[in-house]
């Protein structure tokens, strides 16, 4: 995936704006569920509509979860999120995450359907949400921590609240190995020389 020209530092930036106005340092856990209360979004399980559409609730929570992560409804220029809240914990904070991503990036409403019937998707847009939401939830800190103090993915999964292949994703996508690995690199040159 090709991001616009500037986007990672932009949303590096964005997630350390975010910690601050929350009072987290770039290592605490974020919880996304405060983090919309913060920003006034609603957030509602998908569970919650079961009275009104049981047949649908079931089919996302019951016959085909993984069909239905979450999504963004506006009223104007309010927004509300609902979330499958039949996934796991991890993922749940990931998929409110992402949507919040959306709104901090003031990605503009659409449709859910095109004309023809089929979901409309913004490939860019969904990309940039994918990578602040993760972003969020693991700082560019937090996994150079994890991987100075070579913590295993699941453990660190379990610290921050995310499942292990977010947690894989963002190691991956800071560049944390190399860069570590880069330091101890050079700090035991200078010590030998």
């Amino acid at each position: 995936m090709a991001y616009r020209r500037g986007f990672k530092t932009e949303a590096h930036a964005l997630a350390v704006e975010v910690r601050a106005e929350l009072d987290l340092n770039p290592t605490d856990r974020l919880d996304p569920f405060k983090l919309a209360d913060h920003l006034e979004v609603p957030v509602l399980p998908l569970t919650a509509l079961r009275e009104s559409n049981p047949d649908c609730v079931r089919h996302f929570t019951q016959v085909e979860p993984e069909a239905f992560s979450g999504v963004t409804v506006f009223s104007g220029q309010r927004r509300m999120i609902v979330y499958n809240d039949a996934h796991v914990p991890g993922r749940q904070r990931s998929d409110v995450a992402h949507e919040l991503a959306h709104a901090l990036l003031m990605h503009p409403p659409a449709h859910a359907l095109d004309e023809g019937g089929c979901r409309n998707w913004n490939a860019d847009l969904e990309d940039e949400a994918n990578f602040l939401g993760a972003a969020l939830l693991v700082s560019e800190e937090a996994a150079l921590d994890i991987v100075r103090r070579s913590l295993t993915i699941a453990h660190a999964a379990e610290n921050y609240g995310v499942t292990p292949k977010l947690m894989q994703w963002r190691i991956n996508a800071t560049g944390a190995l190399k860069r570590i690995q880069r330091s101890r690199d050079y700090r035991r040159q200078r010590s030998v020389g």
